[in-house]
């Protein structure tokens, strides 16, 4: 693949698009979605953001989901699936590099349990992604305490949004989260919002537009 051929890129993977082309993009945000969801749904999020030089890319998970079982049950729960989840970001992200789109400018977006896989992608992979910008998500498994993770995320910027009363994402795994990844370095903003429901609200597309802003600047 050539720098910058974004016609193959998007067909080799699957991917949908919106924003900048991928020859004028100065930055690419790959954005997964939720369960039920598709590829167009969450590339909303690329037109909400809607920053110059943005390019959203979007996969589309087999059958809607990227996993099984609910994020919080045993990992063993929602294998092979997770592990082939997080291994297609990891290509995707490889294909991104080839097309001149390296680490430093790629942010790893996702909703819901795509959150929750973006989230447990970066944890995994340091220093594959400039930012991670998480929607009512959190890290996956049964504990966070519990995690072996290493590497040093080397003040990764993260934001993590999410209601204090969910009905999926317990407001303490939010938290438990947010921690886990300042321990390892990573520079974390969290906020939980006192309205209910299972939605990405105009302050989080703003601390987006702040996140992805500063890394371009």
């Amino acid at each position: 693949m050539t720098e910058r051929d974004g016609t193959a890129l998007l067909a080799e993977h699957g991917l949908k698009h919106t924003g900048a082309s991928l020859a004028e993009a100065t930055r690419a945000m790959l954005c997964l979605h939720g369960r039920g969801a598709t590829a167009e749904d969450i590339l909303s999020l690329g037109e909400a953001i809607a920053l110059p030089g943005l390019a959203a890319l979007a996969p589309q998970a087999d059958g809607g989901a990227w996993y099984p079982r609910p994020f919080m049950e045993p990992i063993a729960a929602n294998e092979p699936f997770l592990s082939a989840a997080l291994e297609r970001v990891d290509t995707i992200l490889d294909a991104l590099a080839e097309a001149g789109f390296d680490s430093e400018r790629v942010v790893l977006a996702g909703f819901s349990q795509g959150a929750c896989l973006a989230l447990e992608f970066a944890a995994r992979n340091p220093g594959r992604v400039a930012g991670v910008l998480g929607f009512s998500g959190g890290l996956i498994g049964p504990s966070v305490a519990e995690r072996v993770d290493s590497g040093d995320l080397a003040g990764l910027p993260v934001f993590m949004g999410c209601s204090e009363r969910d009905p999926f994402i317990p407001a303490t795994r939010v938290r438990e989260t947010a921690e886990h990844l300042r321990s390892r370095g990573a520079k974390v903003t969290a906020k939980l919002y006192p309205e209910p429901g299972h939605a990405i609200n105009m302050d989080e597309i703003e601390e987006a537009r702040r996140l992805i802003g500063a890394l371009a600047a």
